[in-house]
């Protein structure tokens, strides 16, 4: 019997996008033949689990589970907007949530390994893309646990915020709904990271040295685009949407109210689609047509 390696069952899954487990069989049952494994997971599973597994998923949805003071916030993907409509990849991905919050897994790979409807959740998302015929995958999750008390919004299923805070309930489910508009990338200015500091420092840099002004002058120009990105781009700097007379910081004051942290998700935000030119491909299998005929 050949030994079966952790190697092989990655090189397996990754061509025919198999659970790992069956990846794992398949090779035993094959005494570690690529080939025949891989045939049979086909006759197994069918053929649309791998076929579709190359494609990109930048549709899906953002679903929330809260429990007390636990919760989480998570994004599934898959191709097309009917699919994200889907009544069992809606269950799928509402299960997703609620296992993270209550499981805690370590990253997407420990949560495709958890339990769920008397399978995996990697077992359960290969079965649906076997019989839907879409390509389906779990982006990424963040968990809330501690004292303080979460809140959630979701603007229908494509944007997903997660609060967690202290005080009015109110003022918190407010912010929460101002954050899914406003898309603030980080609470206050000091949280905003270096890297996004430094791109737009040097787009200042570029549009200031082309004033022609001297260069203590072009120094302050800069540092005032900074700052004022900053303002726009951190939370409790930004003018709140119920109130442009307050910032949020203010709102949040009055309200006695603070906001520990945050997380927003927006449905295949940095995933590049694929852009189809129906006139092109009409065009290529025409010219296809005449050098054959």
């Amino acid at each position: 019997m050949a030994a079966i390696t952790a190697a092989m069952v990655g090189e397996l899954r990754a061509k025919t996008d198999a659970p790992m487990m069956e990846c794992k069989k398949a090779l035993t049952e094959a005494d570690g033949d690529m080939a025949k494994a891989e045939e049979i997971l086909r006759v197994k599973l069918g053929s649309k689990a791998g076929k579709a597994a190359s494609r990109v998923t930048a549709e899906g949805v953002i679903t929330a589970f809260i429990n007390g003071t636990t919760g989480a916030l998570v994004e599934v993907n898959c191709e097309t907007d009917f699919v994200s409509k889907n009544d069992d990849f809606l269950a799928l991905s509402n299960a997703c949530a609620q296992l993270v919050a209550e499981k805690n897994p370590a990253d997407v790979a420990a949560l495709s390994a958890l339990p769920y409807a008397g399978k995996t959740v990697e077992e359960v998302r290969a079965e649906l893309i076997g019989r839907i015929g879409e390509n389906m995958s779990l982006r990424r999750f963040t968990r809330f646990s501690g004292d303080s008390k979460l809140v959630s919004y979701l603007h229908g299923t494509r944007i997903g915020v997660m609060v967690e805070y202290t005080g009015d309930d109110t003022a918190a489910k407010d912010v929460a709904m101002h954050i899914a508009a406003m898309k603030p990338i980080a609470l206050s200015a000091a949280d905003v990271p270096a890297d996004k500091i430094a791109t737009e420092k040097s787009v200042a840099e570029l549009k200031a040295a082309e004033s022609g002004k001297p260069a203590d002058i072009v120094a302050k120009m800069v540092e005032g685009s900074v700052q004022k990105y900053l303002k726009e781009v951190s939370l409790l700097n930004q003018t709140f949407v119920k109130n442009d007379k307050q910032t949020v910081e203010q709102m949040l004051k009055a309200a006695n109210t603070t906001i520990k942290s945050f997380t927003m998700y927006v449905v295949g935000e940095g995933i590049e689609k694929r852009q189809d030119d129906f006139a092109a491909e009409v065009a290529a299998q025409v010219a296809a047509a005449k050098a054959t005929a």
